[in-house]
C-alpha cells in the first residue's frame, strides 16, 4: 500500500507562506478586531430584548467570527507545517486551538452555558496580540504557588486573632465576636481596613488593652502580609518578562534558520599547503638519490 506524504520542500513552502501571512501586521489586527467584536456580540446577548429582536442577525455575525476564528487557526497550523512540534510547545497556541475547535463540537454547541463560557473565553485571546497582557497573564499564573503559600499564612493569622478576639470580646460585643465564624469575618473586614475606626473605639470602650490587638493585627495582616503578596506579584511578574524575552530570542533564532557554516581558518589551510610542498620535496629527494629502489609516494599520500 502507498503512503501519501507531502514533501518536505512543500511543507517548507506551505509554512513560509503561511508565516509571512500570520506575521503580517494587518493580519493581527484583523484578528484582533474579530476578538473584539465577537466579546461585543456577547455582550448585546446579555439584552434578552435585542437579543430577540435582532436574533437572525446576531446569529449570523456570531457564525461569521466562528468563520474568522477557523481561518485564522488553519493559516497558524499550516505556518508550523515544516515544524509542528513547535506548534503545541507554545500553551497559547494549545489554548487557541482548544477555544476555537470547541465551537465544532456537537455536546458544547447545544449547552447555552458552556456556549457562553467559551465565547468568553475567546475574548482572552487578546492576550496573543497585547504583549503586556500576555506578560501579566503568565505572571499571575506563575504567582500562584506563592499566593497560595500566602493564603495558607494568612488564613493561619486571621484565625488565631478571630479565636483570640472570641475569647476576649465575645461577651461584650456578641455582634461581631459572637462566635468564630462573626469574629473572622470581622478582621477579614478589618483586613481591608473596612471600618477599622469604629472597631478600634468599640473596644477601648471594652479595655484599653484592645489596642495592642488591633495595632498587632493591622501590622501583620494589612501591612505585613500585603507587601509579601506583592513581592510574590513582582517577583512572578520579572520571570513573566524574562520568559518572554527567552521566547522572543527563540522565535527570531528558529525564524533566522541555522548559522551558516564557518570557514577554514585560513592560516590552517596555508599550513596544510605547506606541509604538501614539503612532502612533494621530499618525495623528489628520495626519487633522486635511489631511483626505482621504493615505490613513489604519490599514490599512497593520494
Amino acid at each position: 500500500m502507498t503512503q501519501l506524504t507531502v514533501p518536505a520542500s512543500g511543507r517548507r513552502i506551505l509554512a513560509t507562506r503561511c508565516r509571512a501571512v500570520c506575521e503580517a501586521p494587518a493580519f493581527g489586527f484583523a484578528v484582533l478586531l474579530v476578538i473584539l467584536v465577537n466579546a461585543v456580540l456577547l455582550g448585546v446577548d446579555t439584552y434578552s430584548g435585542v437579543a430577540a429582536e435582532y436574533h437572525e442577525v446576531l446569529k449570523r455575525s456570531e457564525d461569521l467570527c466562528v468563520t474568522a476564528f477557523t481561518v485564522e487557526m488553519v493559516l497558524r497550523l499550516g505556518a508550523h507545517a515544516d515544524r509542528p512540534k513547535a506548534f503545541f510547545r507554545d500553551p497559547w497556541n494549545v489554548f487557541d486551538l482548544v477555544v476555537v475547535s470547541s465551537a465544532f463540537v456537537p455536546f458544547l454547541r447545544e449547552n447555552t452555558t458552556l456556549l457562553r463560557l467559551l465565547r468568553l473565553a475567546r475574548v482572552l485571546r487578546t492576550a496573543r496580540f497585547m504583549p503586556q497582557l500576555r506578560i501579566l497573564l503568565v505572571a499571575v499564573g506563575r504567582s500562584l504557588p506563592g499566593t497560595v503559600s500566602f493564603l495558607f499564612v494568612g488564613a493561619l493569622i486571621l484565625y488565631v486573632y478571630a479565636m483570640v478576639g472570641w475569647i476576649c470580646f465575645a461577651a461584650r460585643d456578641p455582634e461581631h465576636y459572637g462566635s468564630l465564624g462573626r469574629a473572622g469575618l470581622t478582621l477579614f473586614l478589618l483586613m481591608m481596613m473596612d471600618g477599622l475606626g469604629e472597631a478600634v473605639h468599640a473596644g477601648l470602650a471594652i479595655s484599653p488593652l484592645s489596642i495592642l490587638f488591633y495595632a498587632s493585627f493591622v501590622l501583620l495582616a494589612s501591612f505585613v502580609l500585603v507587601n509579601v503578596l506583592i513581592g510574590v506579584v513582582l517577583n512572578a511578574l520579572e520571570e513573566a518578562r524574562e520568559l518572554e524575552r527567552t521566547e522572543a530570542r527563540e522565535a527570531e533564532e528558529a525564524q533566522a534558520g541555522p548559522p551558516p557554516p564557518v570557514e577554514a581558518d585560513h592560516g590552517l589551510r596555508q599550513r596544510i599547503v605547506a606541509m604538501r610542498d614539503a612532502l612533494d620535496e621530499l618525495e623528489a629527494r628520495l626519487d633522486h638519490e635511489a631511483p626505482g629502489a621504493r615505490p613513489p609516494l604519490t599514490g599512497a599520500r593520494s
